[in-house]
């Protein structure tokens, strides 16, 4: 554990936990009147993912629960972040409640309660439900409404055991990805339409926040938002320009109105056909936390073929990645701490962080994965940093607990701290489970 080790100690009650969410690792995708969403779509449209993969039946965690909550107690985390899927409980978005749905997540939460897990519950990992894209999705206003509607419905029935909440997990990446650029569903490309998504995404947000305060005595309330330095490819003036577009779109659209109440100045002007009356007010609702992803910088160039005229660049050429072309920066990761200290002055959970591999199974049954095992012994200890120097960090989730559906890239880059073979579904903790076990009991009172 060298390094990780704040100077004062962790923490009184620090949170370490495991991520995932309920598209990447759920499967049973047509089961109990689970409805579809845009990700099911999206997943049978050719060559929109690797392999043309989905996560039909993913890791199968909608059966094999049990085991996996096993596995989180033998690790010995306090907490299990992951999602609710909105087309499990609402198949069509709204109106229609399945029981089978709600039933599903009743048995997680009593199961992870039993096991003396912390859920933390995030209502939305990027699963819309299909029906209400067909309605205009995220575009139409309506939505933040159909969000509230839903987060209601959550509130109440999980609200007696779930005191930890999340309304989104990163707002820029499946609206830019979603309707700026096509990597994500539903794969639109249109400055008007991003912009609409964007501030009802926003709005969304605010609704749930309320709901959740009016409905979940005790509730700690956050939203997960990505966050990285972007930083231009080449020191000129053009990609120096994008950076700092992109940096706008990718970490201030959201944190910046739901915690400042404003939109940031390179795209204020762009929202301002969207906002009516009384929206930053409803937008801009008091939180508990922010949760914070994080994997490493973004290299940023001049692209005038794409929407908003900027693209992703390379890294410099010597700077060690994931395997998977994500830039390993340690430092970085301290300093966006920081500064998210300095900026929205709340207190900070790491919701994700973590390292992909191409990992498998060896002779002796085992699965060695040194390299993520060195990323979390970097970006712990930068971590600590941070603690020290006054960041209010409340804990730390790493992403992910299973190998899962890695969304465009199918089941390539594998992240989980157990490897899971997607043919057999046989789980094998790797050395990093290990690793992050000890970790975990090195930060215990004697």
């Amino acid at each position: 554990m060298s390094g990780a080790l704040p100077k004062n100690g962790w923490r009184e009650n620090f949170t370490w936990g495991v991520s995932t969410s309920a598209y990447q690792i759920e499967g049973a995708a047509h089961e109990d009147g689970r409805g579809p969403s845009i990700w099911d779509i999206r997943a049978i449209t050719k060559d929109k993912v690797y392999k043309n993969e989905s996560g039909e039946t993913a890791c199968d965690h909608y059966h094999r629960y049990p085991e996996d909550i096993a596995l989180m107690k033998g690790l010995g985390v306090d907490a299990y972040r992951f999602s609710l899927a909105w087309p499990r409980i609402l198949p069509t978005g709204r109106t229609f409640v399945n029981e089978a749905g709600l039933d599903f997540y009743d048995r997680l939460i009593d199961s992870l309660l039993e096991a003396g897990i912390e859920p933390w519950a995030c209502l939305y990992h990027w699963d819309l439900p299909q029906g209400l894209h067909n309605l205009g999705g995220w575009a139409q206003r309506d939505c933040a409404g159909w969000f509230a509607d839903y987060a209601t419905l959550c509130a109440r029935r999980y609200g007696d055991r779930v005191k930890k909440w999340i309304t989104f997990n990163e707002f820029s990446v499946f609206t830019l990805f979603g309707y700026a650029i096509d990597w994500a569903a539903p794969g639109i490309t249109d400055r008007a339409t991003h912009l609409r998504a964007i501030h009802h995404v926003n709005l969304a947000h605010g609704k749930g926040v309320d709901v959740l305060r009016s409905h979940v005595k005790g509730a700690v309330i956050g939203a997960v938002h990505n966050r990285q330095a972007v930083w231009p490819e080449k020191e000129t003036e053009a990609d120096r320009r994008a950076a700092a577009l992109l940096n706008e779109h990718w970490n201030l659209a959201f944190p910046d109105p739901q915690i400042l109440g404003h939109y940031p100045p390179l795209i204020a002007r762009d929202m301002e056909p969207y906002i009516q009356g009384g929206d930053m007010a409803q937008i801009c609702r008091p939180v508990d936390f922010f949760g914070l992803n994080h994997y490493g910088p973004i290299f940023a160039k001049e692209d005038l073929n794409s929407t908003w005229g900027f693209g992703w660049g390379d890294s410099p050429p010597d700077s060690p990645d994931h395997g998977i072309g994500w830039p390993v920066w340690p430092d970085a990761f301290r300093d966006e701490l920081l500064e998210l200290h300095r900026r929205y002055k709340l207190p900070v959970v790491v919701t994700e962080n973590g390292c992909a591999g191409d990992d498998a199974v060896n002779a002796e049954g085992r699965v060695e994965d040194p390299r993520r095992i060195k990323y979390l012994e970097l970006y712990t200890a930068k971590m600590a940093e941070a603690l020290d120097a006054g960041v209010d960090v409340r804990g730390y989730f790493v992403w992910s607990l299973l190998d899962a559906f890695e969304w465009g890239s199918g089941y390539g880059p594998r992240f989980g701290l157990v490897h899971v073979d997607h043919t057999t579904q046989t789980r094998t903790p790797k050395s990093s489970y290990d690793w992050y076990k000890a970790l975990i009991q090195s930060t215990r009172p004697a």
